[in-house]
């Protein structure tokens, strides 16, 4: 998933933290009064904030835009974790980084995917992935299904109350209005799936949607199933081809954090529209399209079922 230069660079990343850590503030003072916990990616960020609220202060690790797979922490990084209260990852795998990364902080650390229902990433139809489909990889874009996501706010809110329990009742009410609206995105989407009734699908650079697929009843292609080296090779590139001709997909997509000049390809050759790209990995800045985590979900959302409505419509001309 990750090359193993990132695993190579943290080493000197640490190494030259040992001198920045040594007059950092310690555990618990995180530059204020509140506590500070550390997120991995800007989407467990905002998602932590929300349950939050003011009482603890959220900083995400990678920052926007970044690719948290292949992320190389940097010395404030570093020294930042040596500060932090509390750190919260999402697990399954994504950050291939993150052990080494911890060595230098003593800060309790929260896996967000703690207790959802893992699954591996898609095997789709036609892909020159040779891996048997019991032998692939879980999937850990867990935060790509609203279903899913819950259990992050519920794990949120535990580990919050654990570290600040004298605003526990604050959390469980941010908690319960966070998941209140994800409750509602969750039946306006099931809405929308209902009224195109035709099959919906997602043709994305990485295979990031396979949970949001399983929510919705979607049926995904990628290009490869996660960002690693060797990604959008000719043959992958040939077997997206061929499943969007044979579909008639009428519009694909790449993730933002991506080169995709290989999914350009594709749709050249298949006479497809390539959207907007889908956000998965990482939030916008706060002027972009996606700058929570609530909005990605609707913006990708929208932007993967809009071709489809739009073809409905189109139908009844």
């Amino acid at each position: 998933m990750t090359p193993k230069s990132s695993a190579a660079l943290v080493a000197p990343a640490v190494a030259a933290s040992l001198v920045l850590t040594a007059c950092a503030p310690a555990s618990g003072d995180g530059g204020g009064d509140r506590p500070l916990v550390l997120a991995t990616f800007t989407v467990l960020a905002d998602m932590t904030s929300a349950v939050a609220g003011d009482h603890v202060e959220v900083r995400s690790i990678t920052p926007p835009e970044a690719e948290v797979h292949q992320y190389d922490p940097t010395p404030q990084d570093v020294r930042s974790a040596a500060e932090a209260d509390l750190i919260v990852e999402n697990g399954l795998h994504l950050e291939e980084w993150f052990g080494q990364f911890i060595e230098q902080s003593q800060a309790p650390t929260v896996t967000l995917s703690d207790g959802i229902e893992t699954q591996p990433v898609t095997h789709v139809p036609g892909h020159p992935d040779e891996t048997a489909e019991e032998d692939m990889p879980t999937d850990p874009h867990a935060w790509m299904s609203p279903r899913r996501a819950l259990t992050y706010v519920e794990n949120i809110e535990e580990a919050l109350s654990e570290l600040a329990p004298e605003h526990a009742e604050d959390f469980a009410a941010n908690a319960e209005e966070y998941a209140g609206e994800l409750e509602a995105l969750i039946s306006e989407t099931e809405e929308r799936i209902e009224a195109v009734d035709q099959p919906v699908h997602v043709v994305s650079c990485e295979g990031g949607f396979g949970y949001l697929a399983t929510d919705l009843g979607l049926q995904e292609h990628y290009l490869w199933p996660v960002n690693a080296d060797g990604e959008g090779t000719p043959q992958q590139v040939e077997a997206q081809i061929d499943y969007v001709q044979e579909h008639q997909v009428p519009r694909i997509f790449c993730e933002s954090t991506v080169n995709p000049g290989p999914q350009e390809q594709v749709a050249e050759a298949a006479e497809a529209e390539l959207g907007d790209p889908l956000y998965v990995d990482s939030l916008s800045e706060d002027d972009g399209p996606v700058p929570s985590y609530l909005e990605l979900l609707e913006y990708d959302i929208d932007l993967i079922l809009g071709a489809a409505e739009e073809d409905l419509h189109s139908g009844d001309d």
